[in-house]
């Protein structure tokens, strides 16, 4: 071998075996996906008869204007229950829909009377009339049963128990009758247009009925937290109701929010 190229080939050689090892370029930090956390499933008590109350809480916990959803108030009415739960199943497969929200769902708050096929829990008590709202008020036992004192039932303790841990800044009640609409109490008006141009049920500020000591009155009446109780039609499947109000949800979690409840979530952020 000519002296040239055999000084050559000893060079490379040494170079190789010296060369310290390469390693990977670290990937910039706002390229690495961040993961939104997992759902987290708080229970919040029990039914009368003993049956869970869970809340879900998905998203970003610091998102400062939370929404809470709250399905099956009234056990009679099973869609409100099912539309709730699709939305869970949703969110939970789907997070990045989430965006950096948080979200709350208790999917059922009368288990009892969704298993009795009964609007009240077990107690005879109709839980949307059973919140210590300035307008609660003592009333005959009949379908709209308000209790014999506010806040009587382990349900309603449940959903109050909902509103201390989230602290929502929004909150969705979903029930369903004949004639369904996107009713608001409180400074919830801009909320219920958004879920219109969606579901395109009528905005109301009314449902035509006094309602003492309902969710609506407690918490977007007396708190001032936009609360909208979503009126699914009472004689909608579960597949159907869920198909017309999933872009209306989705729309109140990623749009809904206004000066407002902008102005709530600060309120919220105060010791």
């Amino acid at each position: 071998m000519p002296r040239a190229l055999l000084l050559a080939t000893l060079l490379l050689t040494v170079g190789c075996a010296t060369a310290p090892p390469s390693s990977p370029a670290p990937v910039p930090s706002s390229l690495v996906p961040t993961l939104p956390p997992p759902v987290r499933a708080l229970s919040l008590g029990h039914s009368v008869d003993g049956r869970p109350l869970t809340l879900h809480l998905l998203g970003d916990p610091a998102d400062p204007a939370p929404l809470l959803i709250v399905g099956g108030v009234h056990g009679n009415e099973p869609t409100a229950t099912a539309v709730a739960q699709r939305l869970l199943e949703l969110l939970t497969a789907q997070p990045a829909l989430l965006g950096r929200r948080r979200v709350a769902i208790l999917p059922c708050a009368n288990p009892d009377g969704l298993a009795r096929k009964l609007r009240t829990n077990t107690n005879l008590v109709d839980l949307n009339r059973n919140l210590p709202a300035a307008n609660w008020a003592k009333t005959r036992k009949g379908a709209m049963f308000g209790g014999h004192r506010p806040s009587s039932e382990p349900e309603t303790l449940a959903l109050l128990k909902a509103f201390e841990t989230v602290r929502p800044a929004r909150v969705i009640s979903i029930h369903s009758m004949a004639a369904p609409c996107n009713n608001y109490d409180g400074p919830a008006q801009l909320l219920a247009q958004t879920m219109a141009r969606h579901n395109a049920f009528p905005v109301k500020a009314s449902i035509g009925y006094p309602t003492p000591g309902s969710l609506g009155s407690w918490a977007g009446v007396d708190k001032q937290i936009p609360t909208i109780t979503l009126e699914l039609p009472s004689r909608a499947s579960a597949d159907a109701a869920w198909e017309q109000n999933r872009e209306a949800l989705l729309a109140a979690i990623s749009e809904g929010e206004s000066k407002n409840t902008q102005d709530m979530s600060a309120k919220n952020q105060r010791p």
